[in-house]
């Protein structure tokens, strides 16, 4: 169920995390900073076929969502049990996206193991 709180709560924590690559992030903070990256990445583009200054922070948006964008998928993949290299498999042509995609989406493991 969608619930606001939780959407703004995980993407105030992401931006305030930006550079702490320490630590875990759970499988559902990730995906509300995503859905919520792509709501504004969606209205500012929106906005932006209107106005070419809206236009260009939509721009600038996609650049700097960048900053919390990594330490966010590396205490990602470390919640869900792998070290932070697997995020070069994202560069792999074709197939490492989806790969990426599907290690994101495993639930998280205990901290003891």
């Amino acid at each position: 169920m969608f619930r606001m709180d939780q959407l703004i709560t995980a993407y105030i924590s992401a931006w305030k995390r930006s550079f702490e690559y320490e630590g875990r992030t759970s499988r559902s903070d990730y995906w509300w900073f995503e859905l919520a990256n792509f709501i504004v990445l969606f209205v500012l583009n929106l906005l932006g076929s209107f106005n070419s200054f809206i236009g260009v922070l939509a721009n600038l948006y996609l650049l700097a969502h960048f900053v919390p964008q990594v330490p966010l998928t590396v205490r990602r993949l470390r919640d869900s049990g792998k070290p932070w290299p697997w995020y070069f498999i994202l560069f792999i042509p074709a197939i490492g996206a989806i790969w990426l995609i599907v290690l994101l989406c495993q639930p998280s493991v205990s901290a003891l193991a």
